[in-house]
């Protein structure tokens, strides 16, 4: 999947931290392949300077993706977002009609064969359409591909997941709403900011290549009602920080 040639949309920025909306199909930082542009080159030409990557983001989600500017913060970053006050939550389109609302307690492992790790990943369904629902999920953990691997555990895999999800679901809804991409947004974090002490709270909104099939699909409205009741306490005092 080709990466979207659009710039890196800052989210919230201050002397420590930096959050930006990753597109869909760009990868956070080069590993075996050698991509000209990734995630973690463009925030720090975003800033103009030296960044340090806090967490992943699968290459095929979209969403809020968070960068320290210093290795000192963004260790601290790392333990915040890893604490059980912080709340993570994606927005994706899986495969049939889930229940009404669901906790998997599933563990995972990095590979096949390794140690299994706790996950728990609590989620929601906000509405549905044919044979398919749109599902808020929170995951406690940060395991390898944790809603993806977790929803199809439950038999509700993620649509437009080449890996876990199923092929003629996928091809069925690209060809039907032009979905061409992983259904899947880091849509929002919530946590105490690791240095000033401070509720914060980000949200990226759905980028086009999501936002217009789910509309094709009449989504759209469910989708900006959970985005509107997500937390919104800190919103403008951090709108008027980043922008100060």
């Amino acid at each position: 999947m080709q990466a979207d040639t659009s710039e890196l949309v800052t989210l919230y920025r201050d002397e420590h931290l930096l959050a930006v909306a990753k597109p869909s199909g760009m990868l956070v930082h080069n590993g075996w392949a050698r991509e000209p542009r990734v995630a973690l080159s463009e925030a720090r030409k975003l800033v103009g300077r030296y960044v340090y990557p806090v967490h992943r983001l699968d290459r095929g989600t979209s969403g809020v993706l968070w960068f320290a500017l210093s290795a000192e913060v963004a260790r601290s970053m790392q333990a915040a977002l890893g604490s059980p006050t912080a709340e993570k939550h994606y927005l994706t389109l899986v495969r049939g009609i889930t229940p009404e609302t669901g906790t998997i307690e599933h563990a995972l492992a990095k590979r096949k064969g390794g140690t299994k790790r706790e996950a728990v990943t609590h989620y929601q369904r906000v509405a549905s359409f044919e044979r398919y629902s749109l599902v808020l999920a929170r995951p406690f953990h940060g395991r390898l591909h944790q809603i993806r691997r977790h929803m199809k555990h439950i038999s509700h895999p993620v649509i437009g997941d080449v890996r876990y999800g199923k092929r003629e679901h996928n091809h069925l809804l690209r060809e039907r709403f032009g979905l061409a991409r992983l259904a899947l947004h880091a849509l929002s974090f919530r946590l105490l900011h690791p240095v000033l002490g401070q509720l914060l709270f980000v949200q990226a909104p759905l980028p086009d290549d999501l936002a217009g099939p789910l509309r094709a699909m009449g989504l759209s409205d469910s989708a900006a009602r959970v985005m509107s009741q997500q937390p919104a306490t800190t919103r403008a005092f951090f709108a008027r920080e980043s922008n100060g």
